[in-house]
């Protein structure tokens, strides 16, 4: 479960950016993770974000039911980055939609975000962002490296141990950006975040929607130290993460023994119904397996 920025405290963490980062349960059921999220939902006010909770939050864990995939909408993105691109994760995303129906859902297909222009001002964002959390966090850790200038100087010093293989380009990048008073940064921040709430907001209004849903990710991918990362099959966790809203995350199925995902995704504070939905699919699907190493390839 990936919550609501500001639903659990990320005092203590590191991020790569603070806007968009935060901390939640994982677990093997939906059950055990909605439990673990009733947990750690806190108030607190090193965490400027919870200003923002409801003043009363449900029982996560609570009167799940397997029925609770009828009657709900559904919206069934087809834009999500590297959309249809992986033939194995189309046949996973097929399925899981084909389980929703008949668990009683009404799939609202398709749908197309519009985020246009969110990519340039997002990455923005984390460059100037992990520059500033990182610094904070290790100017209060006691380690030898007390910021991120010292971290690059370290690594030219010790190319060998630390940069066998690859450079520091993005580290680099990020110490080049200054302060977060910078009109560059609050201009990509309120950008990334007006067009990222508005492409689901608008959506969930337009139809009507209790969630939308799209692939989590693709298989596991293997590191080419020449050619650079085969990258590829399906990503959409960017949009809960610029946006700051909910996102449950849960099996769907396998290809070649690895595992895709299925997420559930929706606007601020939405865990609840996002669990519920996701807790249906789980009961209809059972579609977690036990890793199997011999099998993946």
């Amino acid at each position: 479960i990936k919550p609501t920025l500001g639903l659990v405290s990320r005092d203590g963490i590191i991020p790569i950016a603070h806007s968009q980062d935060t901390a939640g349960p994982m677990a093997r059921t939906v059950t055990d993770a909605a439990l673990m999220l009733n947990a750690i939902v806190a108030a607190d006010p090193a965490d400027a974000a919870s200003a923002d909770r409801p003043d009363s939050l449900p029982d996560y864990a609570a009167d799940l039911s397997a029925d609770a995939m009828q009657g709900k909408r559904i919206g069934v993105i087809r834009n999500y980055r590297w959309a249809g691109q992986n033939s194995d994760v189309n046949e996973v995303y097929a399925s899981a939609l084909a389980a929703m129906e008949q668990a009683g859902a009404t799939l609202v297909d398709p749908i197309e975000l519009d985020t246009e222009g969110v990519g340039s001002a997002e990455g923005e964002v984390l460059y100037y962002e992990f520059k500033t959390d990182l610094n904070l966090y290790l100017a209060s850790s006691g380690a030898n490296v007390q910021s991120l200038a010292d971290v690059i100087e370290f690594n030219k010093q010790n190319p060998d141990r630390t940069m066998p293989i690859f450079g520091q380009d993005i580290l680099e990048g990020s110490q080049e950006k200054g302060p977060l008073s910078e009109f560059a940064y609050r201009k990509a921040l309120a950008d990334s975040k007006r067009i990222s709430q508005a492409a689901i907001d608008v959506t969930i209004d337009a139809h009507d929607l209790d969630a939308l849903v799209a692939p989590t990710n693709g298989p596991a991918w293997l590191t080419d130290h020449v050619n650079g990362d085969s990258f590829g099959g399906a990503s959409s966790s960017s949009y809960a993460a610029v946006s700051g809203y909910a996102n449950v995350t849960v099996p769907a199925g396998l290809v070649h023994g690895l595992p895709i995902g299925l997420s559930f995704i929706g606007g601020a504070f939405s865990e609840r119904q996002l669990i519920e939905i996701a807790y249906a699919f789980e009961q209809a699907t059972k579609a977690r397996r036990a890793p199997d190493f011999a099998q993946a390839n």
